[in-house]
């Protein structure tokens, strides 16, 4: 049974709490997991798939693409910053656009789970569930993704708004005129917020599972206090 398994994996380290994960059934403990990544996941698309969920948080906002960041003060200094401020914001604009779209694949990955996979989350680290959808889900999540964030940098021109702003860069010798996919750029930073903001979201309920406002959540997670 996945408790007994829980057990004999945690035995160098018994304690009260393994024995209250031992008392879990497979069914709790499965649910509750599952409930507590899909909680996670759904705030963390929400907060981030809103105006200004990237660029209004600095943890997770997109900057100019390395290949433009280290000429930026340079540009700005010729007068060119509102050129730079536009791409900023339309890349983060792509980012908010194309993350509500994420929910669903989670939310299916999440369904898709075996126990051995609930198992190793669930006495894992703080982050286990989010490293179980990096692991898992990435590649999927980056190939639905990108044709979102295409949609998205199209509708507001964000290719246009970036060849312009390089243009102008190569006139002041600033930028080498190279090629710059700036939809997998983004998808990737939009990949990268969205994971960072599900791991703050999964420390949240392990370290305070009364928060989490489901029973199911708190049986299992509270388990493991």
């Amino acid at each position: 049974m996945f408790a007994r398994t829980i057990a004999i994996l945690l035995l160098s380290s018994a304690c009260a709490a393994h024995a209250n994960i031992s008392a879990l059934s497979n069914q709790d403990a499965v649910s509750g997991l599952k409930a507590a990544l899909e909680k996670g996941s759904g705030v963390a698309v929400d907060l981030l798939g809103r105006t200004d969920g990237f660029f209004g948080n600095g943890a997770v906002k997109i900057p100019l693409p390395d290949s433009l960041k280290k000429y930026e003060k340079l540009m700005r200094s010729v007068g060119m910053g509102k050129h730079a401020d536009e791409l900023v914001l339309t890349m983060n604009r792509a980012a908010e656009a194309a993350v509500p779209e994420a929910k669903k694949l989670f939310v299916d990955s999440i369904r898709k789970m075996s126990v051995q996979d609930a198992k190793g989350i669930l006495t894992g680290g703080q982050t286990a569930g989010t490293e179980y959808f990096r692991r898992s889900t990435t590649e999927q999540l980056k190939a639905k993704f990108l044709p979102i964030v295409k949609k998205a940098t199209a509708k507001v021109q964000l290719a246009e708004k970036y060849n312009q702003y390089a243009q102008k860069g190569v006139q002041f010798g600033l930028v080498k005129k190279e090629q710059a996919n700036l939809d997998d750029y983004v998808t990737q930073k939009a990949l990268d917020g969205l994971f960072f903001m599900v791991a703050e979201e999964e420390k949240k309920i392990r370290q305070d599972p009364v928060k989490a406002g489901s029973d199911i959540i708190r049986k299992v997670f509270g388990a493991l206090k």
